[in-house]
């Protein structure tokens, strides 16, 4: 049991590291051609534990061109101001390491 929490731990870190080189590069691309369209989108999760929604909320600030706004355990949802438009699986590719290690 902890060693899987273990492992899950590590799968998370990698991922979001992967994660945040590939927004950086994608919002170093945004800012140099000018396309950029902010806007607040709010995204549903399949977490439980309101300790899950912090760390989820937290990694997607740590990544470029987003920003959590505002996290709602009770609701299940999250707001995020994103640099444009982007498809749910693109803002939070990692949820399911998060439940892995934490639910």
């Amino acid at each position: 049991m902890v060693f899987t929490k273990i492992i899950n731990a590590f799968a998370y870190i990698i991922v979001l590291i992967v994660e945040i080189i590939k927004a950086e590069i994608d919002v170093a691309i945004r800012t140099i051609t000018g396309n950029i369209n902010p806007i607040v989108m709010e995204i549903e999760s399949q977490l439980t534990r309101p300790i899950s929604y912090t760390i989820l909320a937290n990694s997607i600030t740590l990544t470029p061109g987003t920003l959590s706004i505002d996290v709602d355990p009770e609701n299940k949802t999250l707001k995020v101001a994103v640099i444009s438009k982007r498809d749910v699986k693109d803002i939070i590719p990692f949820e399911k390491y998060i439940k892995g290690m934490l639910e």
